[in-house]
């Protein structure tokens, strides 16, 4: 008698999108078949002064609808910007969201969403599947290519108070509709495109080595992999480069899709962590982290890691595990040094003494629920020290 292998249930959810250049400039037409009144445009300062945030205002004045703006906020979004937006959003008498910027924007409109729609605090939803009624519909136009929020069922807000990002995760926090136009992103700078270019790149890595992945996600994980791999370094050598440019926006996409569906792991848990209590750029932190988490993972899962690896472009056929080990991680140093985001959480101002707290923080995170190899919080501190 055959042996089947057992195929475990999964689902899988996405919003539609649209992928290509000019995509941005269809706010204003889906917003209106989403039944828009007046538009809420959720945005930051460096996103206003970059223009894109002009264009989809136009694009809403073209097709005859009012909106406002919402602007306060930050780069790690706070619990206090969230209920002040949604204050806004029922002052205004809005009754649609249009996210416009990098995950913050998009994660803050998300918050904004579902606090109208429930009517608690933000912090309330903490958790998995803690989100009762789903918000008002929601476009996002990113302007980044790593945070995925666009394509997402996560959302990541900032507990000022206790110091800690929380993680929000709920099929009702996925758009209605994301506008992915590479254009967008020809204004970040080689030190951001670095970082959320190191952001999907551990998106992928977690979600294809995560427990809870699938067939499916699989697939987006490893394509996410070979597109941002092969595509970062020439891209910071080369910014303007529009085709790079595509190809890492679309990378950013396919690492969304696998872990909004799969999840994430150690490095965004340990990430989160240190956003809550240092304010630290999240690409940033999660380049440091990576090839730490990934030596600690890696005897778990072998295969997936060497899977990973030959996605990179390695050739790993005829080496011993050893030598294939070496060989994945070194591809992700070499990443990380080549792309300027290698420095030590000792030079990131991020103090010893805190070590303690940021494991305890992170062993919270939802996220550690599907790390293949589940550590302790000695097992995180010394991650924490080594990174140093």
């Amino acid at each position: 008698m055959a042996v089947v292998e057992k195929i475990e249930l999964r689902k899988f959810v996405a919003p539609e999108f649209i992928f290509g250049g000019q995509a941005r400039l269809l706010a204003g037409r889906y917003a209106k078949n989403l039944g828009a009144r007046k538009a809420l445009v959720v945005t930051d300062p460096g996103v206003i002064d970059a223009g894109w945030t002009a264009q989809v205002l136009s694009s809403l004045e073209e097709e005859g609808l009012p909106y406002s703006v919402f602007s306060s906020v930050s780069s790690n979004p706070r619990a206090e910007e969230v209920m002040l937006g949604a204050k806004f959003y029922r002052s205004e008498d809005c009754n649609i969201i249009v996210a416009t910027g990098g995950g913050s924007p998009m994660d803050c409109a998300k918050g904004i969403g579902i606090v109208d729609s429930n009517d608690m605090h933000i912090l309330e939803f903490e958790g998995v599947d803690r989100v009762p009624v789903p918000g008002p519909p929601l476009i996002c136009i990113p302007t980044t290519a790593g945070s995925s929020a666009d394509v997402s069922q996560f959302a990541i807000i900032n507990d000022a108070d206790r110091q800690v990002k929380i993680a929000i995760v709920s099929k009702t926090v996925v758009p209605d509709a994301a506008l992915i136009d590479p254009v967008t992103t020809t204004t970040m700078d080689a030190h951001l495109t670095a970082c959320t270019g190191m952001d999907a790149l551990t998106h992928a890595i977690e979600a294809y080595v995560s427990d809870a992945s699938s067939p499916i996600t699989d697939l987006h994980a490893l394509e996410a992999i070979r597109l941002v791999s092969s595509s970062l370094l020439d891209l910071l050598s080369d910014t303007g480069n529009i085709l790079l440019r595509s190809k890492m926006m679309l990378g950013s996409l396919h690492a969304g899709l696998a872990f909004s569906n799969a999840s994430l792991g150690a490095v965004h848990a340990m990430a989160h962590s240190l956003g809550g209590l240092l304010d630290l750029p999240h690409g940033h932190c999660n380049a440091i982290l990576l090839p730490r988490v990934m030596d600690f993972n890696y005897d778990t899962v072998p295969e997936r890691y060497r899977s990973i690896g030959e996605a990179m472009g390695l050739h790993l056929e005829g080496m011993v595990p050893d030598q294939q080990r070496k060989a994945v991680l070194g591809k992700i140093e070499h990443l990380q040094r080549s792309a300027g985001v290698c420095q030590p959480l000792g030079q990131m101002g991020t103090p010893r003494r805190d070590i303690p707290r940021l494991a305890e923080n992170a062993m919270q995170d939802a996220c550690m629920v599907t790390n293949p190899r589940k550590p302790n919080r000695k097992d995180i501190e010394e991650i924490y020290e080594k990174a140093f």
